[in-house]
Formats: C-alpha cells, structure tokens, sequence
C-alpha cells in the first residue's frame, strides 16, 4: 500500500514551529529505524524497524472527528490517550505541560505543543522516550520536555529550555543528569545528551549516556524516520507493515536484555524512584 507523502516541510526555515500551507496537519507519521549502540563494558548493537507519531496537542480533537483509525482517549486501530503520558491523570496533557514550563521560566506563551511519541496500537503502548516541542506564540522554540519510561511502570520528565536562536542545522543540543533508573545494565550516575533535530520532512533523535568522567559514551541510541501524512490511509499503511510495533518494542527490549546477560553485562538493581517525576534543567551554557 502506499501511503501519501508529506507534501510540504513542517518547520519553517527559520526553526519555528511552522505552519502547512492548505489546511493540513502539523501532526504526522515518522516511519524510519532505531539503534542502539553500546561500547562498555560489551560491546552490542541492535537496529530495528520502528514508527511514530508527532502529535500537535491542539489537533488531537479535530483528528479525531476527521479519522477513522485514528482516537483521542477511546479505543482504536490508533489511538493516543493523555494518560499515557504527563502524570497519568485526565488532566488534560497541554495543561500539564504549560504547568511544567511555567515552573521552568521557559518562557511559554501558549504556542503550539508538538509530541513526539508511539501511539496506542490496538490498545497497546510503551514508550521509552516521548520529546515535547514546545514553541512559543512567534513559533520560536521555547523548550524540549523528554519524558523517559522504564519497564517498571515509572516515568520521569527532564524539562530543559532552550537557549539561543536554533543553528543552520536546526538540531537541538542538551545536557542533563541522569535521575530515573531505566536499564539494569546501565549505572545511575550518568549524563544523557540529546541531539533532537526540528521535526520536518525528516526527524531525528539522538540520546547518548555516559559517565560524568568520560567523553566517550557508553551507550548511544538513535531515531532516525521521514515524514508521512497522517491521514486513514496512512494510518492503515503504517500499521500493515508493522502491525505489532509496541508489542514489538517490549519483546525487543527484554530479548536484547538477555543478550546482553549472555554476553556477561552486569545486572544493576533497581533503585528508588526519584523524589519527583519531573527534573527542571537550567543550562548553564546554551543548549542549541
């Protein structure tokens, strides 16, 4: 089946959130790939065919009175439910995430709020990491919210403002300390750094962990899709090549867990939680 493409570049050329000409969504499907590469203690490489989604919170509404295979909040082929991500609640999600910029001073004005994430597939739904893009009303970026999963039903938002005008190679650049566990085969005390480039025709993002000590990253992961309209028949597309895909990730995950017990990784137990589900993170340097 083939599906339409994206007729036109989301983001503008100056690095605001853009608009697409003609009454099409901002919202969209990213099919591409993900990896993982890890350098210590073994070394291990994974890559995987994946897709996602990139939500515009204000659109979730009129998406779903306009699709078919596509709800808000309600069961479907896809579906995308505020509860999965934020704090859980029925809170709507665009006001927990105004909540959250505001208590960062990022800045935020009530422009748009774009999520990149998995959708539910058929009910279904893991989302290791989820990246907010978070403009503000002259659509200049304002702020990136990373929200990490882990497989023990925790979840932890690194909200990090963006500092500085956006580069020529429109790729966002930031730092922040580790503060959720996430794999037993990574330590606590690391340092993520996330290269997450301005969604258009193509998406991409980077997320490498490392030790505070060292420059070389144990750990390197990375999405890398183009963009699709999200319409029905795109939706259905999407879905026939790859219709289990969150089932997928989790399978994936615990069978490259038991690889890298083969290979001799060690096991680190689960700590607490954090304190707080959110981490607020003023740069200290610019973060583009």
């Amino acid at each position: 089946m083939q599906e339409p493409l994206a007729d036109t570049r989301l983001a503008d050329a100056g690095g605001g959130a853009g608009t697409i000409p003609g009454g099409g969504w901002a919202s969209g499907i990213y099919r591409g790939s993900v990896s993982h590469r890890r350098t210590w203690p073994r070394r291990h490489h994974l890559h995987y065919r994946v897709w996602s989604l990139l939500v515009d919170l204000d659109e979730l509404g009129a998406l779903d009175r306009q699709l078919r295979l596509f709800s808000h909040n309600r069961f479907n082929l896809l579906s995308f439910h505020d509860a999965d991500h934020g704090d859980g609640s029925d809170t709507p999600l665009a006001a927990q995430i105004t909540r959250m910029l505001a208590d960062a001073g990022a800045g935020y004005d009530g422009g748009a709020i774009r999520l990149w994430c998995m959708p539910r597939v058929l009910g279904h739904v893991f989302n290791p990491i989820s990246v907010y893009f978070c403009h503000r009303s002259d659509g200049s970026l304002c702020a990136l919210v990373h929200e990490v999963n882990n497989t023990f039903g925790q979840r932890h938002s690194y909200v990090i403002p963006v500092t500085g005008p956006v580069p020529a190679d429109r790729v966002v650049r930031q730092q922040c300390d580790k503060h959720m566990h996430v794999s037993p085969f990574l330590d606590m005390d690391m340092r993520y750094d996330f290269r997450v480039s301005l969604p258009a025709e193509k998406l991409t993002v980077a997320i490498q962990a490392r030790a505070p000590d060292q420059a070389t990253p144990i750990l390197s992961a990375c999405f890398a899709g183009r963009r699709r309209a999200l319409t029905d028949i795109g939706v259905l597309a999407a879905w026939t090549a790859q219709p289990l895909l969150t089932w997928k990730v989790v399978a994936a995950i615990h069978w490259e867990a038991l690889r890298l017990l083969l290979k001799g990784v060690g096991f680190r137990r689960s700590p607490p939680p954090p304190l707080t589900p959110v981490s607020v993170v003023s740069p200290h340097k610019p973060s583009l």
